[in-house]
């Protein structure tokens, strides 16, 4: 039986960083293609939210396929209307990508992307965002 508690070594090839970032990269952009030439209201193709279907409740991510669609065709305000934290998330994800490449590529501590200490501040944003949008005074949270 293994029974080592020994963590797998981590990669640290660059080259391997740059593959990684360059796959996440062309997924967005084949994301955002498909995104921005199917309307989610009218495709049938994409994913149902379970979520919602079973409970009539929104969860976090309600929207936000709608809300890409807006976005990618310019109307900023319906996007933020369709999923106000993804609109936030747009934003933050890019820059910490951005500060986490550059301390990469310097030779810095950069630690993981997404630290471990982060896991419960996003997981309290994440249920007050849920809880809020599902409440009639904040009605203004969830999808149109």
């Amino acid at each position: 039986m293994f029974t080592s508690s020994a963590a797998p070594p981590k990669l640290k090839s660059p080259g391997l960083v740059w593959f990684g970032v360059t796959l996440a990269a062309l997924a967005a952009v084949v994301l955002a293609t498909v995104v921005f030439f199917f309307n989610p209201v009218t495709s049938s193709f994409y994913p149902v939210c379970q979520f919602h279907r079973l409970t009539g409740w929104n969860c976090p991510s309600c929207g936000t396929t709608r809300g890409l669609y807006a976005l990618l065709h310019g109307h900023l305000l319906t996007a933020m209307r369709d999923n106000a934290l993804m609109m936030i998330g747009l934003v933050l994800l890019p820059a910490r990508a951005a500060w986490w490449l550059r301390k990469q590529k310097s030779g810095g501590q950069a630690g993981a992307f997404f630290p471990s200490s982060w896991l419960w501040p996003v997981l309290a944003v994440l249920l007050v965002f849920s809880v809020l949008r599902n409440l009639p005074a904040f009605a203004f949270l969830s999808p149109a």
